[in-house]
């Protein structure tokens, strides 16, 4: 099977996504990325803790010299507050990092090639507002057809759960007995999920919607 690169954050989707390749007997790598987000510490450390009981190898490289090209959004800008609620096209507006995706795969490409990868693999899915544009379908076929030009031989972009809800990769979770508890989601970064912020009720409704037990602590 495909040896492959997994854009890794230690996050639900990311780390669902490093359990669901190596059952399908992908060999798989991590790769995280800290870019300057406000939740570095607490996604790091839950990559590291969830590669290392794996086994996965994990590499980390230091963008944070991009924040300054980031524009103003809450996860690279201290100064912002991370805004509370769901999901909406006003509150995901002060979430989005312009063009983090292609950055990523990008990044994680470079390294595919050079370590004699076949594919690299990101954890974008579907949502009540198709959460961002490069989570999208349309974004991840893009890429792959960027993929298969940039090197030689061949590189493949894999999104597997591209057309997947959350509660859909809750569900593939549940039954490849990923470890809910490990892994980080809060845009805040704080000693626990807050509880309010849109990627905190996106992880809460998930569970709720899979019908699967929620062992995160949550603040509110």
């Amino acid at each position: 099977m495909l040896k492959t690169v997994v854009v890794f954050s230690g996050g639900l989707d990311s780390t669902t996504l490093l359990f669901h390749l190596r059952d399908a007997g992908h060999t798989v790598l991590g790769l995280f990325v800290d870019y300057g987000q406000r939740h570095r510490d607490r996604e790091l450390a839950a990559a590291t803790r969830i590669a290392a009981d794996l086994g996965v190898p994990l590499r980390t490289l230091d963008l944070r010299n991009l924040v300054g090209f980031l524009g103003s959004n809450s996860l690279t800008d201290p100064t912002l507050e991370v805004p509370a609620g769901a999901y909406a096209p006003e509150t995901m507006a002060m979430t989005v990092v312009p063009n983090r995706n292609m950055v990523l795969i990008a990044v994680a490409l470079s390294w595919a090639a050079s370590s004699g990868c076949e594919a690299i693999a990101f954890g974008a899915h579907a949502g009540a507002y198709t959460p961002y544009p490069d989570c999208r379908p349309n974004f991840a076929e893009a890429m792959h057809a960027a993929a298969q030009l940039c090197s030689e031989p061949p590189l493949s972009v894999l999104a597997p759960f591209v057309t997947w809800t959350k509660a859909d990769i809750v569900t593939r979770g549940a039954a490849l007995g990923v470890p809910w508890d490990r892994t980080w989601s809060c845009y805040k970064g704080e000693a626990v999920h807050c509880g309010r912020c849109g990627t905190c009720l996106d992880r809460r409704t998930a569970f709720a919607d899979a019908g699967v037990d929620d062992p995160t602590v949550y603040r509110h």
